[in-house]
């Protein structure tokens, strides 16, 4: 434990003093934990932060020309950029069976906004097996691994509020059937909460108010933890990142490793042709030559709205956050102290004691919380490649309980996909008067993990018939 005059003095040339002013109500283990938390900022740098986006709001909008990115199309009819996709998903099945490839997912949240107590990636989240989402991204890296004869490594980051039980989970399913030396939890970073005049908050009289630091805390948690040392001794060279709220993404695309690889990308993302001009998605923009992410709360109107000849919206690509990093990018990111990566400013309710020791919650934000977002790596990049696909193949987040991308708006597109993928195949599939698929259909990874596999295993004369539940598993 750090000597408590030192941490005294240090505090009190920073103007957080307050924060040990129930020292002497704590019993020695409340005292360790207090001292821990305090011991663990850099307030040298935590100043800096406050005076750039606590004691002024940044600009939203960034500066300069911006335009329209570049984009490789999902579905290319020009012969050369045709032959490039099948050149990527060579080399992006060469990168697998190499063993370069990892996977990673952002795995800190808890199920509380869709009615659930636990870790989001605890839910069960298909329509027939009833799956949980960890199950879901499990079966792809095995079916992947299987397919190649490699050994894929699959690092989930977890967050200080679910990672016990992430951990237990995992043990208790005895891994999904992986290897568990091949499955590799880190833990996200955390901020304090600020208060609006600058001075940190605590949650009670031995616990300062802390928050996850955003999932651009990934790369800096990639170091701490290990992670990245953990790759680079694996001979990793692509980290495959995706969020565990979105059960039709692809973990380990081929054509998406491919093409990142082949044009030297550092950084690539999956982009979505946005659904309206205020879709609740990132904006890809070009800024002097550097692809960036715009929020879409941060976007101007007059550019999200904005549309070509032809009547298309001209800022189109939506960010999914689904990336490819290069591990060397990742290695340089955070060569120096923390992950080179900006905060974006979220003012917040947080309860919090006051100077009585009273457990205060405001009905209005009374703090700020910094967060990082993985995103803002893409203008640090040499190269980045952006990739376009296909929302009704990749992309049906579970984010609310009811509505838009909530469970059952994810379940009717998991069994749309599936549906699609056996039409292709050659199976008839009932659907009803409206043209909605009339049985409840579900495709392991392990059967299948993309239309192209299903049609090569699939027999064309299966019977579908209405109201069945259709599991095709191993």
């Amino acid at each position: 434990m750090p000597d408590i005059a030192s941490l005294r003095k240090t505090l009190e040339k920073h103007g957080q003093s307050h924060l040990l002013r129930f020292w002497d109500e704590l019993d020695e283990p409340g005292r360790a934990v207090l001292t821990e938390q305090i011991a663990a900022i850099d307030f040298d740098q935590l100043d800096q932060w406050i005076a750039q986006y606590v004691r002024k709001r940044p600009l939203a909008r960034p500066s300069g020309d911006i335009q329209p990115p570049a984009v490789v199309p999902a579905k290319p009819t020009d012969p050369a950029v045709l032959a490039e996709h099948q050149a990527a998903s060579q080399r992006g099945e060469e990168l697998l069976r190499a063993g370069k490839v990892a996977a990673f997912v952002v795995a800190g949240g808890q199920g509380t906004r869709l009615g659930y107590e636990g870790p989001k990636g605890c839910l069960e989240a298909t329509p027939v097996a009833h799956k949980p989402l960890f199950r879901v991204f499990a079966e792809q890296v095995l079916a992947a691994s299987r397919r190649t004869g490699a050994a894929i490594p699959w690092y989930i980051m977890t967050s200080q509020a679910n990672d016990v039980a992430t951990r237990a989970f995992f043990r208790q399913n005895r891994y999904f059937g992986l290897k568990p030396e091949d499955v590799f939890f880190l833990v996200q970073g955390t901020m304090p909460a600020i208060g609006l005049d600058g001075k940190l908050l605590l949650a009670e009289k031995g616990s300062l108010a802390l928050s996850p630091d955003g999932h651009g805390g990934c790369l800096a948690a990639m170091k701490k933890s290990g992670a990245l040392a953990d790759m680079a001794a694996r001979g990793i060279e692509l980290i495959s990142y995706f969020q565990v709220d979105n059960p039709l993404v692809r973990c380990l695309d081929p054509l998406f490793l491919g093409l990142h690889s082949l044009r030297g990308s550092e950084m690539s993302a999956k982009a979505l042709p946005k659904r309206d001009p205020m879709e609740r998605l990132g904006n890809f923009c070009l800024i002097d030559g550097k692809v960036i992410v715009i929020e879409y709360s941060d976007m101007p109107d007059d550019l999200a709205r904005a549309t070509t000849a032809d009547g298309r919206l001209r800022f189109s690509s939506g960010s999914i956050a689904i990336h490819i990093l290069s591990r060397s990018f990742v290695e340089r990111l955070t060569a120096g102290r923390g992950a080179a990566l900006p905060f974006h400013r979220a003012d917040k309710v947080v309860p919090c004691v006051d100077e009585s020791g009273k457990l205060l919650r405001s009905d209005k934000p009374n703090a700020v919380k910094l967060e990082m977002f993985v995103f803002d790596a893409m203008p640090l990049a040499g190269r980045t490649v952006i990739l376009q696909t296909q929302r009704n193949e990749e992309f049906s987040p579970i984010k609310n309980a009811t509505g838009e991308d909530s469970l059952p708006s994810s379940l009717h597109d998991q069994i749309r996909r599936s549906a699609a993928w056996l039409e292709r195949a050659g199976v008839t599939v009932p659907r009803d008067a409206d043209g909605q698929v009339a049985a409840a259909i579900e495709i392991s990874p392990l059967f299948a993990d993309s239309a192209e596999a299903l049609a090569a295993k699939v027999d064309p004369k299966k019977v579908i018939t209405g109201g069945q539940n259709l599991y095709l598993g191993e």
